[in-house]
């Protein structure tokens, strides 16, 4: 043990003793009261748990057999295990049963279809075609000659503004 070590308690010893045998030689001090508080706070959870299922049990005390129930429930709820071999491989079968969408022949990388692309227009943006209305020239015959009441024929209709659609491809900004 290292200088100082006399004066630490039993479980600070420890503590220091398991990181040595880690391999791990330098650490901050704090590294070693931080393992003391979670090494406390598990032995807590478990304890009550313990407790808890000694009492629903109707013991009246905890015994070994609530403490491995309460551990085992405890691995069991905080860390997950990876599936079974077989089961990810009947997974992969079942996936690699579904065939890749055909690629585009052409030039360049082989890209799926348009309509399974990032790079197929998405949306479409709604703008009015810009119409000049006709210049209207007077001359003198014509002031002479002008009925106060058009007929329908000699009306000239302003056209209406009917919105043109153009698509734009979604791409992605360069970072």
């Amino acid at each position: 043990m290292a200088e100082g070590d006399e004066d630490l308690p039993r479980d600070a010893k420890i503590v220091k003793s398991l990181l040595k045998s880690m391999g791990v030689e330098d650490y901050e001090p704090r590294v070693v009261h931080q393992f003391l508080e979670l090494w406390y706070r598990y032995v807590v959870d478990i304890l009550t748990d313990a407790q808890v299922y000694s009492e629903h049990a109707g013991k009246p005390a905890i015994d070994c057999d609530d403490i491995k129930l309460a551990i085992q429930s405890k691995v069991n709820f905080s860390f997950s295990q990876p599936p079974p071999r077989e089961v990810l491989l009947e997974l992969a079968r079942n996936r690699n049963k579904i065939p890749l969408p055909r690629s585009i022949a052409g030039p360049g990388i082989p890209l799926p279809p348009e309509q399974d692309t990032l790079i197929s227009p998405n949306y479409q943006l709604a703008i009015p075609k810009k119409q000049s209305s006709p210049a209207v020239v007077e001359t003198e015959e014509d002031e002479e000659g002008v009925d106060p009441n058009p007929s329908q024929e000699q009306r000239t209709e302003v056209p209406q503004h009917t919105p043109q659609r153009v698509s734009f491809p979604l791409t992605k900004r360069p970072k």
